[in-house]
């Protein structure tokens, strides 16, 4: 009936208008200003790497490296990759202590609430460095899985 194409019509406009560009879209990229700005040779790069768009970069980097990237390139896609990349290799990151937890040994403990065990942790506060926690308790509701 002609009351079904209309209310199909104006569904699909509606659903159309949800999609519609902004302003912002057609803005021309800005160029890229450095969060810390220091004057360096002029030889040096001034600009990242597109590279470091690439996730498969990410797969080849040393732990160290992920978390150098993870800790100070706050808020980017590149810090999304590195934590991507870090929960491939069994590390869990913990919310209430803002660092990351791999398991060490399979947990002595485990229930609906946490695990209980021997960890490797990265301390990025004291020691830029990889630890050892025995007896810890992970709660499973400081676990960043997303």
């Amino acid at each position: 009936s002609s009351y079904d194409a209309t209310a199909s019509y104006l569904g699909a406009l509606d659903e159309s208008y949800l999609h519609c560009p902004s302003n912002v879209d057609s803005e021309r990229q800005r160029a890229y200003t450095p969060r810390n700005p220091y004057p360096t040779p002029s030889s040096y790069p001034s600009t990242p790497s597109l590279i470091f768009e690439n996730p498969g970069v990410f797969e080849k980097l040393g732990t160290d490296c992920l978390f150098f990237i993870f800790y100070y390139a706050q808020g980017t896609y590149q810090q999304y990759l590195t934590a991507r990349e870090l929960k491939k290799r069994s590390w869990r990151y913990h919310k209430k202590y803002m660092t990351w937890f791999q398991r060490h040994e399979e947990p002595k403990v485990t229930t609906e609430e946490y695990e209980q065990g021997t960890y490797v942790y990265f301390d990025y506060e004291t020691g830029w460095c990889q630890r050892i926690k025995s007896d810890f308790r992970f709660e499973y509701c400081f676990l960043e899985d997303s």
